[in-house]
């Protein structure tokens, strides 16, 4: 069985992270998506919030597991037997910091591939961060995220104002 891991913060998870999974889907057996637990960032939603957003978010999608993890992320794909960790490219920008963390992750486990899937041009300016800026100004965004994320940015995002 080919697996593998996809992990990241997804605060919150959006189009693009999905367009992503669902590809490697197609390129694995198992994906397991998982929420990393990082305290050093300041995080919109709690890991708590952020895994039931991909269970929902992902409700149907066959070969996918959903989970949480803390730690190395080599750590975690080798717990899971998985043969590579996924990750998405947008722009030149996220090329210099994924090399750098691949060369990590290389040292730490050379049995573990890297595998960069570029971003499909619709979703290629797309980053969760623009997601909670434009949401938190009141702007559009259920075309960037699934409805489940989108009703929790509005309710997010409408406590203390008036609505």
């Amino acid at each position: 069985m080919r697996i593998a891991i996809y992990p990241g913060s997804f605060d919150p998870i959006t189009n693009g992270h999905l367009d992503i999974l669902r590809r490697a889907t197609r390129l694995f057996d198992r994906v397991y998506v998982a929420v990393l637990k990082n305290t050093e960032k300041r995080a919109l939603f709690s890991v708590e919030e952020r895994y039931q957003m991909l269970v929902e978010s992902t409700a149907g999608m066959e070969g996918v597991v959903c989970e949480t993890f803390d730690g190395l992320a080599v750590e975690y794909a080798r717990s899971r037997g998985a043969m590579a960790i996924v990750r998405g490219l947008r722009a030149v920008s996220d090329f210099e910091a994924e090399f750098k963390m691949a060369t990590a992750n290389h040292h730490l486990d050379p049995e573990i591939e890297m595998v960069y899937l570029m971003t499909s041009n619709e979703y290629a300016f797309l980053s969760s961060s623009i997601v909670r800026e434009v949401a938190s100004m009141g702007g559009p965004v259920d075309d960037w995220v699934p409805p489940c994320v989108s009703r929790r940015l509005k309710a997010r995002f409408s406590q203390g104002r008036e609505v």
